[in-house]
Order: C-alpha cells, then structure tokens, then sequence
C-alpha cells in the first residue's frame, strides 16, 4: 500500500495499491466511522488480492473510490 505511487515505482516495489493521504493512509477522520471502515475493509482486501496474484511487472491494483 503506497500513497507515493511515483516514488514506490521508482524504488522498484512489483504490488502498489493506492492509499489517499499521507497523514491517514486509510481513511479521513472527518467522516463518519461506518465509511472509514467500509473503505479501510476494501483497501485492506484489495492488498491481500494483490498478494495472491501472480504479477510479472510492476502493478498497480485499482481502487474504488
């Protein structure tokens, strides 16, 4: 999980799934609990996917926004 695409690309990272900000890689405080926790759950299954996956060049894994 990187929120520095471009910096995670360079140092040669093969998996990349988008994170949304520096200061909270995983959510935004100023919403409500219920929405963090459904977008932490499906960021959090999306890396566990991506290391599952057989990748052969770098990758980045989509997220739903």
């Amino acid at each position: 999980m990187a929120n520095l695409l471009p910096i995670a690309k360079t140092v040669g990272s093969n998996r990349m799934v988008p994170t949304i900000s520096i200061p909270y890689p995983l959510g935004n405080p100023n919403t409500p609990k219920e929405e963090q926790w459904k977008l932490r759950y499906h960021r959090v299954g999306v890396a566990l996917d991506a290391l599952t996956t057989e990748v052969t060049e770098q990758t980045v894994f989509p997220v739903r926004i």
